[in-house]
């Protein structure tokens, strides 16, 4: 090694070392690349990426050490001379010659070029194309009159006219007004459109900075008359959607067959750029509306579904099925919006609309209606049965991993859900894919919680922090978190935030104080969480669902059973077909051991549940084999 460490840089050269460097770059990033690729179809485990970047990570020390140390010749690996004999051997020509390390970095230079180009500069496509701010620009060209009819020549002007004119009248759509069009065709000489190429026509929209062109036909059709239309793609020249349209060779024919092309390309091009706003989790499963705006009217509800304001949700869905009343992917996730607020009758009603039109669907959405059946009148087990056929069809549908998950933790089966909900988040890291909301997160997180994988969690949430800060579903579960882990002082930060965010949202302080009850009690910290459940109770003292909050608490930790009893009896007199009232009763006459009389209630809770619910499952269960033992 150099004594100056000046010479330091000059040495590592000297040996090859930055060459093995770059060479060793290069070569592992294209291993990782295929490695990543042929996962799937060669059916390899999926660790088998990470266990690669593991070796190369471990190699690339030792590839330093011995680049240092041993040389590459035509004689074989030699040890590196040293300075002294290196300078007395050097040839004195100065001329470079072309080694084979050259060669192998100038090919490994053109791989990693090769792989990164696409992610770089992503294949064109309709919803891609943005040259003009947040808007698709459209030319539209004279129509070329083939009809050998020279009456017929104003309709080539006229129909660019009309479409330009309909086009025009759209937010999403940016026009090039058809003089200036005309103006460039005139100075080109241009005035027999049937030379028109669709060439040409892309070169003059591209001009004018226009990411679509629209070119068209006049045709003639027996004694009728035709009209095309294509929409190309002005960069690549590529025909995106061709339409036609016939009618009566007559001129007040012509101008209502010219508005209904121009609505159908309007359309077209509408539903196409709203397309893309569709949330990825339920990308793919939007096809049975032709009608952008029921689309447009589903995007704005889906969005709303995803900050979880229901109510807002189920304005924009119904206004969505107002407008087509076939679109049928607008009824689950209208029934959800329902459900997911416990409004059951009315998640049935949407639920069952849609299961009664299923056959109209492709297969994909009509398994997703199945399964949203499922949620109200079958079990989580019925539900897994139609997430796997959709898994079968597409097995990169974050949405269909994340509900497989959800099935999974509904039955407390948490291993199972971890392993669905990891595949969701990795399908939407891959494809750089925000996910559609916290839940995808705070579920996971909770499942890591169950199992006593806190490191986990805790890595979980600070990526989840990015994506959905302040967000209180997520400040509740890092809060939990930090109690169960000793972290009191990040825990009171958390739990701060927490209020703070509620607050904002017009929660009520009896309401926030039963919420960190369920945060206390999640920890495991039951002195505090009772302390707030009672402190949400005495804040409103009728509420029916804080008495019976409270008195599951009590029942449920063994805390004192016979206050709970005489707390969830009183909301029974006022509910008394209430499920959820009925089964506190019944898990508190298990836990006094009045097996017989808590089958009994229990029993009426499960006829009574709206939907399916693990835990009166499993009281009920425990009761029945309580009672049988008793009875024997």
């Amino acid at each position: 090694m150099p004594e100056k460490p000046h010479n330091f840089w000059q040495e590592l050269k000297r040996r090859k070392v930055i060459r093995v460097i770059a060479m060793y770059a290069g070569a592992a990033y294209v291993i990782i690349e295929l490695s990543t690729n042929i996962v799937e179809p060669l059916k390899l485990p999926e660790w088998t990426p990470t266990m690669i970047i593991v070796l190369l990570i471990v190699g690339f020390p030792f590839a330093i050490i011995f680049s240092w140390i041993f040389d590459v010749t035509p004689e074989g690996i030699k040890k590196t001379k040293s300075v002294e004999i290196t300078q007395e051997t050097t040839s004195k020509t100065g001329k470079r010659k072309v080694k084979v390390s050259d060669i192998i970095i100038a090919i490994l230079l053109i791989a990693v070029i090769v792989l990164v180009y696409p992610k770089i500069f992503k294949k064109d496509s309709l919803e891609e194309l943005k040259t003009s701010g947040e808007r698709i620009a459209v030319t539209v060209m004279p129509f070329q009159n083939l009809t050998n009819d020279t009456t017929k020549n104003y309709c080539e002007k006229g129909i660019q006219t009309l479409i330009t004119n309909i086009l025009s009248n759209n937010n999403e759509i940016l026009v090039r007004q058809t003089d200036v069009i005309n103006s460039i065709l005139q100075g080109k000489e241009i005035t027999y459109y049937a030379s028109l190429t669709p060439s040409v026509a892309s070169t003059i929209s591209k001009m004018l900075n226009a990411d679509i062109v629209i070119t068209g036909n006049i045709i003639p059709a027996g004694l009728n008359v035709r009209l095309t239309a294509q929409v190309i793609n002005s960069n690549t020249t590529e025909v995106l959607k061709p339409f036609q349209i016939e009618g009566l060779n007559k001129e007040g024919d012509i101008i209502e067959m010219t508005d209904s092309l121009s609505i159908m390309i309007r359309d077209y091009l509408i539903f196409s750029i709203l397309k893309k706003d569709v949330p990825p989790l339920f990308e793919g499963i939007t096809g049975s509306t032709d009608s952008p705006d029921a689309l447009r009217n589903y995007i704005e509800g889906m969005n709303e579904f995803g900050k979880r304001d229901f109510p807002a949700a189920r304005e924009r869905l119904l206004a969505a099925i107002a407008i087509d009343s076939n679109f049928l992917t607008a009824y689950s996730p209208l029934a959800a919006s329902y459900g997911n607020q416990g409004i059951y009758d009315q998640a049935k009603k949407w639920s069952l609309k849609a299961y009664e039109k299923r056959d109209m669907l492709p297969k994909i959405e009509r398994l997703m209606v199945e399964y949203t059946h499922a949620i109200y009148f079958g079990t989580p087990t019925e539900e897994l049965k139609y997430l796997r056929q959709m898994n079968e069809i597409d097995d990169q549908s974050t949405m269909v991993f994340y509900s497989i998950g959800n099935a999974y933790r509904d039955i407390y089966q948490y291993e199972k859900a971890i392993s669905a909900y990891e595949r969701s988040l990795e399908i939407q890291k891959k494809w750089e894919i925000k996910p559609f909301w916290v839940l995808g997160y705070t579920f996971l997180g909770s499942a890591y919680h169950k199992t006593g994988q806190y490191r986990k969690e805790r890595k979980l949430y600070k990526k989840a922090e990015k994506d959905f800060p302040g967000d209180p579903a997520l400040l509740h579960r890092q809060a939990v978190l930090a109690l169960s882990t000793g972290k009191n002082r990040e825990a009171d930060e958390y739990i701060e935030q927490y209020v703070s965010v509620r607050k904002e949202g017009l929660a009520s302080d009896a309401i926030i104080a039963s919420w960190l009850g369920s945060i206390y009690g999640d920890a495991q910290i039951l002195d505090k969480a009772e302390e707030y459940y009672r402190q949400s109770l005495s804040m409103e003292p009728e509420s029916a669902w804080l008495q019976n909050n409270l008195a599951y608490f009590l029942i449920d930790k063994e805390i004192n059973i016979s206050e709970g009893l005489q707390l969830v009896d009183k909301v029974l007199e006022s509910e008394p077909e209430n499920y959820l009232y009925l089964d506190t009763k019944g898990w508190g006459l298990y836990k006094q051991g009045n097996y017989q009389e808590a089958l009994e209630v229990l029993e009426r809770s499960w006829k009574l549940k709206p939907v399916y619910d693990h835990d009166v499952y499993l009281h009920l269960e425990a009761a029945k084999k309580a009672a049988g033992s008793q009875k024997n």
